[in-house]
């Protein structure tokens, strides 16, 4: 397997946002940056490769990655890619259906008959059929669900929020694709990352026109930003514990190979939309789950450990569940 450059955010109370080169057992700081998104802006506008602008950025100062990594440092681990000055500049989103597992979970949510494909078994074959279109060609759209702004993403170590108007939550493994649009309005893909994408899956299976609102939660990525990601095939684990103890786990599979779109197609349907090639604009989209706690009939509780890992893609994400008791509803008020 080859080194995969890999690149983390930090934050410290007094130093402020860093971000910094994995080098295990240890993270080297970057000089003249303090996000990824920065970087790879100077990269399009210096017209000069990622990877070499890395290297030319590269610093004396080393941190112990074991203790960030942790969390008993007072270096913070952030997402691994976001917009540093605001979230609304970043375009949260994921494309569903596009492995089997997933479609064969939403079959038995939302059909009491197995012989009946619902409508999302039909998309998924939509996609085996069309989803690997020749270069050039433009092949069939895949499913697309919106998560939120940048104000949704949370970082390894972080709690996953099920707010008190949600049914449920629950991870989903997933590997997500970091973007920036150039000033001319093309996309760029900075790299991948490893994704928990969390969603209320007890609210999607009362009906699939749930589905919208069941993603509008907040998620996880990184802890590291890949930047030269292999996403051909690519396997990893999911696991959930409870009080130490592991309750739950499952071996993952992703990649081009593993999905029933190609990640050209994806790409494509993603940024054919005007809106979604706005100058300057930050994109973290998620390309699909292969298996999840609650195709098993977990249900997860407050305090439970997510933990997802993918080959190649650094350390894994941890994160944990957390319900909100109360009612934080502001009413709205006429002017």
């Amino acid at each position: 397997m080859k080194n995969n450059i890999r690149l983390v955010q930090l934050m410290h109370p007094k130093h402020g946002r860093r971000i910094a080169k994995v080098q295990e057992p240890d993270l080297v700081l970057l000089k003249d940056f303090d996000s990824v998104y920065e970087l790879a802006v100077t990269a399009i506008d210096t017209n000069q490769g990622l990877m070499n602008l890395i290297q030319d950025r590269i610093s004396d100062e080393k941190l112990d990655y074991n203790s960030i990594y942790s969390t008993s440092d007072e270096w913070k681990l952030l997402p691994s890619f976001d917009h540093p000055e605001s979230p609304f500049q970043c375009l949260v989103s994921g494309t569903g259906l596009t492995h089997h597992n997933s479609a064969l979970n939403r079959q038995m949510m939302h059909s009491e008959h197995k012989e009946q494909a619902t409508d999302s078994l039909k998309m998924y074959e939509m996609g085996v059929k069309g989803g690997n279109p020749s270069p050039g060609e433009i092949g069939v759209q895949p499913e697309w669900f919106y998560k939120g702004n940048g104000a949704v993403l949370r970082a390894h170590g972080d709690k996953l929020l099920i707010p008190y108007f949600g049914n449920d939550g629950g991870e989903e493994p997933e590997i997500a694709g970091l973007y920036i649009i150039d000033r001319e309005g093309n996309p760029f893909r900075v790299g991948m990352t490893i994704g928990n994408e969390f969603s209320d899956h007890v609210m999607e299976k009362i009906n699939y026109l749930y589905l919208a609102p069941s993603k509008i939660r907040t998620c996880a990525i990184g802890p590291e930003l890949v930047i030269d990601a292999d996403f051909e095939s690519i396997s990893g684990e999911v696991s959930v514990s409870r009080d130490v103890e592991q309750i739950w786990s499952s071996k993952i599979n992703s990649g081009q190979k593993n999905m029933c779109h190609n990640l050209e197609n994806l790409e494509f349907h993603h940024f054919k939309y005007d809106s979604h090639r706005i100058p300057l604009q930050a994109h973290v989209h998620f390309y699909g789950a292969d298996a999840f706690s609650f195709g098993n009939k977990v249900l997860l509780e407050a305090g439970d450990q997510m933990t997802v890992a993918w080959e190649g893609m650094g350390r894994p994400l941890i994160n944990y569940l957390e319900k909100e008791n109360r009612n934080n509803y502001q009413h709205v008020r006429q002017l």
